[in-house]
């Protein structure tokens, strides 16, 4: 962390306008001034450096050739937008990123006029772009541009080329800029980005398109580097075709998206053409670019902690318990070693998940598939049906994408795929767009699913191991984000009996049935409410579904309060719970049955532990749950007392 940098060309932007009117030496200025400030920002609140710094020359270009916010930009993902919120009046705030009542790591609608579409998930921008242009037409607002900037790695999902192929067929002009810097968050995979790759900027190769004809002027002279990354469709040159003018797009590139020279024409000549349709404008950019220690990365520094501008190095936290993550994957390795029917498969998040430790290990027994959730589940499904254990390992709030692929293709086909769910739960500055709040609801009204969720690392072990073995069903364990609890580690997991919890406190008065993350929190409350004179059981579901009704009928047979407790939004465990009860007619009988899960809200970015808090799930919360069931009139004092 550093003093924050003379930035005096940048201090007199307040807004896009103020940039309008700028010269392009000017704009070289505030280019490097604006990258400047986007790495001192940075190092203080941690955060997405590599990506903003590859578009810092193209926010400027963008801002300056159109009327934004009149004319609607779309940031793809949204983690390269720092830049973009600096000159967009944020600056003052920018130093609050992913922070409480700070500013989102990504583009939200309700922060700003400038930020029409929010994102956090990829490929979303060529849709949302092509819905605003048409609106636009319908409105009969025809002078607004919309322009949606897609990186080459969110182009292998899907839904880019749906929305390309639905654009393509439209009469409404779209300006999509692919920005193509040869990775998203780990290396590029697949075809695509090989294709980009190959581009050619032959003079002889570019006379064929159409747009050459329309904007001949604005094309800058072939670049080296460009020239190496081209574009060479299996149609061949010799049609005049393009992969994605076959998809009724104007080509126009490749174009340095560092170089302004070459950015302004285009962008000005783009924005005045005349013709309908849309277009397509290829970038060629660096991640990372233009700081040192970011550019010499593997990772280019997409996502970093607080660090040093001078030297790049990152503050790194005291020296704890391992990770969840890291544990899950030691855990697969130990069962891959035993059996090597076991395999990974993840979507474009090697590092985030750990299966880059799988894959040190087991380099041919793990699958990178890009940013294709769906594809990575109906893959693992073919795997299993062939007798193979795969192991799809996504983040909680990614899995969304892919639900019709879990219902589809593997839970009616009872296919044994095993979901690792990383970042279940709360995740902390990440915010609502991360979220890990939905897969139990969405996991949990599937026949015959089995969803665990291990209370501390050991038990992750286990349930990685439970898992290996499930081979007649769909199987899932979720997991949250950050460091264990510090327990002993076995070598290797033992596997649990399905639907089987745990009790780990005895009482008599209280009972506390808590899955997963929220088992720490349900003993500290089960002392409190002791110490207190209330006698608390404390109980580890383990199993989310099949739950083990015999404990659930115990528990609530023999104390006055039930409490469930779970870190997922209503509809999850304590659905399975209720329904068990009122079939079994056990709350008839007089059972106070308080459930606890996360509040009918989307949570923005804070601490994991204000997140806790406001969510309501918490050690104070939980006491004052057990009170207020009891008929205490000291629950504002509970609460209060923990809020000091």
């Amino acid at each position: 962390m550093s003093d924050r940098p003379s930035t005096p060309l940048l201090d007199t932007v307040q807004v896009p306008a103020d940039l309008r009117g700028l010269t392009r030496d000017q704009l070289r200025q505030l280019a490097d001034e604006l990258r400047a400030e986007t790495i001192s920002a940075v190092s203080v609140t941690g955060g997405h450096l590599g990506a903003g710094l590859g578009v810092v020359e193209l926010s400027v270009a963008i801002h300056h050739v159109f009327d934004t916010p009149r004319d609607r930009l779309i940031w793809d993902v949204g983690h390269q937008c720092y830049p973009h919120k600096i000159l967009t009046g944020r600056r003052e705030r920018i130093r609050t990123l992913r922070q409480r009542d700070g500013l989102s790591g990504f583009t939200k609608r309700d922060e700003s006029d400038y930020d029409p579409f929010g994102a956090a998930h990829s490929s979303t921008s060529i849709s949302a772009g092509l819905g605003m242009a048409v609106a636009s037409r319908l409105k009969g607002e025809t002078d607004r541009r919309v322009i949606a900037v897609i990186g080459d790695g969110a182009m292998s999902a899907g839904m880019a080329y749906e929305a390309m192929n639905n654009a393509g067929a439209m009469p409404d002009r779209l300006i999509v800029i692919l920005n193509d810097n040869d990775m998203s968050i780990a290396p590029p995979t697949g075809a695509m980005s090989a294709y980009l790759s190959r581009l050619i900027s032959s003079r002889s190769y570019r006379s064929l398109r159409d747009i050459a004809k329309h904007m001949a002027r604005a094309f800058p002279k072939p670049l080296e580097k460009a020239a190496k990354r081209a574009e060479e469709f299996a149609r061949g040159l010799v049609t005049g075709g393009t992969l994605f003018e076959e998809l009724g797009f104007y080509y126009v590139g490749p174009i340095d998206g560092h170089n302004l020279d070459h950015l302004l024409p285009v962008l000005l000549n783009v924005r005045d053409a005349q013709q309908d349709g849309p277009v397509l404008i290829h970038i060629v950019t660096q991640k990372g670019k233009g700081y040192p220690p970011a550019e010499k990365a593997a990772d280019k520094y997409h996502g970093v902690a607080k660090f040093d501008v001078v030297t790049g190095a990152q503050v790194k936290s005291a020296a704890g318990a391992p990770s969840y993550t890291n544990v899950f994957a030691d855990a697969l390795i130990a069962e891959a070693e035993h059996d090597d029917r076991i395999l990974a498969v993840t979507a474009a998040m090697p590092t985030g998940t750990g299966l880059d430790r799988f894959g040190r290990r087991f380099p041919e027994r793990v699958f990178d598939v890009g940013i294709a959730e769906q594809h990575a589940v109906t893959f693992a499904a073919g795997l299993a049906a062939e007798g193979m254990k795969p192991f799809a390992t996504i983040y909680s709030t990614f899995l969304q994408r892919a639900y019709d692929q879990v219902v589809h293709d593997v839970a009616i086909q009872r296919l044994p795929v095993r979901f690792a769910i990383d970042r279940a739960g709360l995740v902390g500055a990440d915010g609502a767009t991360h979220m890990g709040s939905f897969d139990l609801t969405y996991l949990c009204c599937l026949p015959d699913f089995v969803v665990m969720a291990p209370a501390d690392e050991a038990e992750l072990m286990h349930m990685v191991a439970t898992a290996a073995v499930i081979d007649d069903r769909p199987s899932a364990v979720r997991y949250p984000r950050g460091e264990g609890t510090g327990v002993a580690l076995p070598a290797r997991g033992i596997p649990l009996e399905i639907g089987r919890g745990r009790v780990l406190r005895e009482g008599t008065k209280v009972a506390i049935l808590a899955l997963g993350s929220r088992v720490a929190d349900a003993l500290k409350a089960g002392e409190e409410l002791t110490a207190r004179g209330y006698s608390t059981t404390v109980a580890d579901a383990r199993f989310a579904k099949p739950i083990d009704a015999d404990l659930v009928r115990r528990l609530a047979a023999e104390h006055e309060v039930l409490i469930t407790i779970e870190e997922n939004a209503i509809g999850g465990f304590a659905t399975q719970v209720t329904q068990l009860l009122c079939d079994g007619a056990l709350i008839e009988r007089g059972l106070k049955l308080r459930p606890m899960m996360l509040p009918d809200l989307f949570l923005d970015q804070m601490s994991p532990r204000d997140q806790v808090e406001v969510a309501g799930i918490g050690v104070s919360a939980i006491v004052a749950k057990a009170l207020e069931a009891l008929g205490h009139n000291d629950v504002d004092v509970v609460l209060s007392n923990s809020r000091a």
